[in-house]
């Protein structure tokens, strides 16, 4: 009897094998790209960074120095620091702006698909070309804002937006909230499409004004949404670039250099190559630090009853 149970559950292993198999035949491709450009590339700039690497001449072990030196090099610091607030600044703006854009276009209403359209349309634009874009915008010469501010009476004659801290970098934060915000609006649109009718018919009925039906349901049913959007821009904020080495170049006075900007410069200015690559760990590490700590709060939003 024991001799005919294995018998019948033979041909069963065998289909839980081949489908095993099949499946991982399925993610191979997948597989390969993440290998090939990603975890082998992230293993070495670790390697790399375990050595004085110049650009040319031959390299030299040097254990964790490049790790030591960033505690004590204050323009990374520094870097880090700008970097923070130009996160936490324009992750607030983005939402602050995609949040009430989500909700008008929800709702059915006439040309309703036309504002989608037209509020999603920067996103399709590059980063570099919208940098590029807004510098012309923001020319004291040959721009639209500096003469429309005059024409406005807010200014007298028309300033030169990123001759200053204050103005370039309220600039930059304007142009990344129209290039970004429409993504994000599409983000939050899914997460309030995917409320159900009848919850928020039945809030209405029981008395609930638009903000409790906000705060007490839209909010709760859209946390992952949220998240997801959260950790994105979060994520991109950390990471930006362009509009900084394209629309300023780091100034005025070297205040706008992010920290991608300050690998830049150490890898492909000051050739600085291990350095470079101990500075692209550490801040891999707090990405990966970030979003761990992201989806902790989420989850531990989940489990409060």
């Amino acid at each position: 009897m024991a001799g005919t149970g294995s018998k019948a559950l033979w041909p069963q292993r065998m289909r839980r094998r081949r489908s095993g198999w099949r499946g991982l035949v399925y993610i191979a491709p997948a597989m390969a790209l993440v290998i090939l450009f990603f975890i082998m590339p992230v293993i070495f700039t670790g390697w790399m960074s375990l050595h004085n690497w110049p650009l040319m001449g031959g390299t030299r072990w040097i254990g964790f120095k490049n790790y030591v030196r960033m505690f004590h090099d204050a323009r990374f610091i520094s870097a880090l620091q700008f970097t923070a607030c130009y996160t936490v600044i324009v992750t607030v703006a983005i939402f602050a702006v995609a949040f009430p854009l989500a909700i008008f276009v929800e709702k059915q209403r006439r040309f309703v698909s036309t504002y989608r359209t037209i509020i999603f349309l920067p996103v399709v634009v590059g980063l570099a070309t919208a940098s590029l874009l807004w510098v012309w915008l923001a020319n004291v010469d040959s721009g639209f804002i500096g003469p429309a501010l005059k024409a406005l009476g807010l200014v007298d004659k028309s300033p030169n937006l990123l001759a200053t801290f204050d103005s370039a970098f309220l600039t930059i934060i304007i142009m990344v909230v129209w290039k970004i915000a429409g993504f994000t609006m599409i983000i939050l649109l899914t997460g309030l499409q995917a409320i159900p009718a009848e919850l928020t018919e039945a809030a209405r009925i029981d008395g609930a004004g638009p903000w409790q039906r906000f705060r007490h349901l839209t909010l709760p049913l859209m946390r992952k949404t949220i998240a997801l959007a959260l950790i994105i821009s979060v994520t991109g904020s950390i990471l930006a670039f362009d509009q900084f080495y394209i629309m300023t170049s780091g100034g005025p006075q070297n205040r706008m250099i992010s920290v991608v900007y300050y690998i830049f410069n150490q890898s492909f200015v000051s050739f600085n190559l291990g350095y470079g690559a101990a500075l692209s760990i550490a801040l891999l590490a707090i990405l990966v630090a970030i979003s761990i700590m992201q989806l902790w709060l989420l989850r531990a939003g989940e489990e409060r009853p």
